[in-house]
């Protein structure tokens, strides 16, 4: 047996033992520090007509910062709208009931998460409570498609209805110089 076969069984051991290291950080950050253990949140819901791109364990945020995760995301089958169950921490127990609900996006492009913006009622939500102040996720791509395909606005059907010349739906005062004074519509 030679002098190298140790170190060569060191340096693979050592290399091994990075790799699950590596492993494990991976493990650690993909589960955003949260474990199953214990149950530090307690459950909100809210509903929203559209939720984007909104996917379970996105962000809960107040002003930037997080707070819970979301836990899951139903549809109920009476009312057809979307049901979003929010794990918030415990340690954020004294939201307000006001408290409003929108979801955002992180950036043009980035994740959806729902953004929580507390009022300045005196009551608290309780676990298991429902956020009733709350707005659905703008879909981008339809925005897009409504402002390059609009053309401008809605047209008058009938043409013949609309007075010519001046706008009359202008006081007379911005119509310009051809605008009568209140002396000339004096009889």
């Amino acid at each position: 047996m030679s002098v190298r076969a140790p170190r060569i069984e060191f340096a693979v051991g050592a290399f091994l033992l990075l790799a699950l290291a590596s492993l494990l950080v991976l493990a650690l950050a993909s589960t955003n520090g949260r474990w199953s253990l214990g149950s530090d949140t307690y459950n909100l819901t809210a509903r929203f007509s559209t939720i984007g791109a909104l996917r379970p364990n996105a962000p809960i945020k107040i002003g930037g910062v997080s707070i819970g995760h979301v836990d899951k995301i139903d549809v109920d089958p009476v009312k057809f709208d979307t049901v979003v169950t929010l794990a918030i921490s415990k340690r954020y127990d004294k939201l307000p009931a006001d408290t409003a609900a929108s979801i955002l996006t992180s950036g043009l492009l980035g994740e959806s998460y729902v953004n929580l913006a507390p009022g300045g009622d005196p009551e608290n939500l309780k676990p298991g409570d429902e956020i009733y102040l709350t707005q659905s996720a703008v879909d981008l791509i339809q925005l897009v498609g409504k402002y390059m395909f609009s053309g401008g606005g809605a047209k008058p059907a009938d043409n013949a209805a609309q007075p010519s010349g001046q706008d009359a739906a202008l006081p007379d005062y911005l119509q310009g110089e051809s605008a009568p004074t209140d002396e000339t519509k004096k009889p």
